[in-house]
């Protein structure tokens, strides 16, 4: 058999950059973008990290900086986002027989068996730089593990041009390099975990390299033993062909403004319900459970009340109607007149595939009607927009929704806001 060669592919400073593709005026100037409701600085490139801007900061802590330095500020545009994400991984696709789509900005690819290796990394990064907009930087190992520091390498590097591949070094300076990587820099070491492992004396990649992993395994768990295993080059995760279908589906936001009265949280309950049903039929699952959260702010000086309750459903479902009616009926239950309410949301649980179904023999089973219902109601919004059509308790009030006052125009998705040149 082939040894196995993983490459990480990660898009730079991925929310940044997709402001500026389409957007010539932007290539010299620092941006930055924002949360929800244009709260904190959650994205930056590299100029705007040069100006001593913080990441996950207060916005208003660095405004008059922004504004001094001529900073282009941006509120988080998700649409614009994903649908460049969609353009990143198509051309990904192109490059490797086997891909696995780890997040909006990175995928690891299969290069097992592929010739020039370091050509193959190096087109890839001036074809998605062409098609999409988006600079990339290709970390190339024996393991997933090994790509990920090879990725983060490669960023952090210049030497590099973008593209490291650990077969470039010899034992002795691959040893070397792990050693000036701290332990949390690691994939799955996260703060806690490198608080544990600094008691035990391993500070970096390569002293957990050298570890004993069934120590490690007493210590810890199964998954950082692989952890162990992989960073010497035994591959123990390979690549997820499907993604899996997640275990819980939460859909929550804060307000833009506070809220008092019910019919607008129960506006946004329903918003959240929707999306939520969405992504629960996208990997054709249903839901036994549907738990709803309302909560005042924990920074203010009003009265705190942050309440919570789970409501059972019927039968497992993945129907926005039925969802829907047990959300605001829960919200009814935990409502309470004369608190400002910061946040809201709804999370899905007890997930399972939608053809494997434990049914109620007491009560009437679903309408098959409904699931062409809703399969309808996807196919429009897909086609014409999302909440194109949507339930008449979503429109009750739009008090609830999140402040975007610097939002860029959605021009890769909206014919209406197609960049125009004269």
């Amino acid at each position: 058999m082939k040894p196995q060669v993983f490459a990480l592919v990660d898009a730079n400073k991925f929310y940044a950059n997709c402001e500026k593709v389409g957007r010539p005026d932007l290539r010299d100037r620092p941006v930055v973008v924002l949360s929800n409701n244009d709260g904190c600085v959650v994205a930056a490139c590299e100029k705007a990290r040069a100006l001593g801007i913080p990441m996950f900061g207060p916005f208003f802590e660095v405004e008059a900086l922004c504004k001094r330095h001529n900073v282009a500020v941006f509120s988080s545009n998700y649409s614009l986002y994903g649908d460049l994400s969609g353009r990143l991984m198509t051309v990904l696709a192109e490059h490797a027989p086997n891909m696995e789509v780890y997040s909006i900005d990175e995928a690891f690819l299969d290069f097992t068996g592929v010739q020039d290796i370091e050509d193959r990394a190096h087109r890839l990064r001036q074809e998605v730089l062409r098609r999409v907009g988006i600079p990339t930087c290709v970390g190339i190992g024996s393991s997933k593990t090994l790509a990920k520091l090879a990725n983060h390498t490669a960023k952090k590097r210049p030497e590099w041009s973008g593209v490291f591949d650990w077969s470039w070094l010899s034992e002795s300076e691959q040893d070397r390099l792990l050693s000036e990587i701290e332990v949390g820099e690691v994939w799955g070491i996260g703060r806690r975990l490198t608080e544990k492992l600094g008691a035990m004396g391993i500070t970096n990649a390569l002293q957990l390299k050298h570890a004993d992993p069934r120590r490690i395994k007493r210590r810890f768990n199964v998954v950082t033993e692989r952890t162990v295993q992989e960073l010497n080059g035994v591959s123990c995760l390979a690549l997820e062909d499907v993604t899996p279908a997640k275990q819980q589906i939460i859909a929550s936001r804060s307000f833009a403004h506070k809220v008092k009265d019910l019919s607008t949280l129960a506006s946004s309950i329903a918003h959240h319900t929707a999306r939520a049903a969405e992504k629960l039929r996208e990997q054709q699952s249903t839901a036994r459970l549907i738990g709803v959260s309302i909560s005042t702010s924990t920074f203010s000086e009003h009265d705190q009340y942050h309440p919570y309750t789970v409501v059972p459903l019927v039968h497992p479902t993945d129907d926005t109607i039925e969802l829907t009616h047990s959300a605001l009926a829960g919200l009814r239950c935990i409502y309470k007149h004369g608190y400002l309410y910061h946040r809201a949301g709804v999370i899905l649980m007890e997930i399972g595939p939608r053809e494997v179904q434990q049914t109620d023999m007491f009560a009437p089973l679903p309408s098959p009607r409904r699931h062409r219902l809703m399969a309808a109601l996807d196919a429009i919004n897909q086609e014409y927009g999302r909440s194109t059509i949507h339930l008449g308790a979503e429109g009750l009030s739009n008090r609830w929704e999140m402040r975007q006052d610097l939002k860029s125009p959605c021009w890769t998705t909206r014919w209406d806001q197609l960049i125009e040149v004269r």
